[in-house]
């Protein structure tokens, strides 16, 4: 038996990179799934390559109308959810003096208020034992230039899985981090201002991992697995580094 059969999980953010990633994991363990995204042409894609039983809501995480609709089409099919993976979020480049008020809003609504409200609005569909998963980033500690704002908001993730994991215990719930390093993702590349620049980008940071490579959204995908299963069951607000060494050697 795989180890998340029989289990419903939410995860949002799975269009692409490290969602949709763990998305294929999930199934493949199977879990019953639900996944978001912010476009629906993406989302349909990205369902379309999940082998198993799936259903695609289109959310902005940060819009809490999109999260009322997502719970609602989970609780109208008289399921509970055993999982959720808070992944949605994203950032862009700015030195602190390029910094602006959209710059600002756009990544903090979409990493921290929508980070919140996706677990607050999940609290009575979540069963008692649930596993929740923050995906954070190593971006928080190690203070990567023109990154301020991104990493900022990661570590109000952080700190989110240790208050929520204090405040959930009660009921079982566990609440526990990923905080990847350099992983190849679409996302990543669209830092770069093209392609030259990404290939740049990508040879930098994988000089930055002990391991000498960046990463694969499998690899974070495959800790997610043991977060979302009975193998974590004594593992609670902690923040494990999916980063080849990068945050710890």
């Amino acid at each position: 038996m795989t180890v998340l059969t029989g289990k419903t999980a939410v995860i949002t953010g799975a269009t692409s990179g490290i969602g949709l990633a763990a998305a294929r994991r999930f199934a493949a363990e199977g879990a019953r799934l639900f996944i978001t995204g912010r476009r629906e042409d993406a989302l349909k894609e990205a369902a379309a390559t999940i082998d198993g039983e799936v259903t695609a809501v289109r959310v902005d995480s940060a819009d809490l109308a999109d999260l009322d609709r997502l719970y609602a089409t989970i609780g109208e099919q008289g399921l509970r959810i055993d999982v959720l993976w808070a992944n949605a979020g994203g950032g862009s480049f700015a030195t602190l003096d390029q910094v602006t008020e959209q710059h600002f809003d756009e990544i903090f609504g979409t990493n921290v208020r929508g980070t919140l409200f996706t677990v607050q609005k999940a609290l009575p569909l979540l069963n008692d034992g649930a596993s929740v998963i923050l995906t954070g980033s190593t971006a928080a500690t190690v203070g990567t230039e023109a990154f301020g704002v991104y990493g900022a908001s990661k570590a109000a993730i952080r700190s989110f899985a240790r208050t929520w994991a204090n405040e959930l215990k009660g009921r079982g719930i566990r609440v526990n981090t990923i905080s990847p390093g350099p992983i190849d993702t679409p996302g990543i590349t669209g830092l770069a201002a093209g392609d030259e620049e990404a290939v740049e980008l990508k040879r930098m940071l994988a000089g930055t991992v002990p391991l000498g490579r960046m990463g694969r959204p499998e690899e974070v995908a495959d800790v997610g697995v043991f977060l979302a299963s009975g193998h974590s069951s004594f593992v609670t607000g902690i923040e494990m580094f999916v980063d080849g060494g990068a945050n710890q050697v």
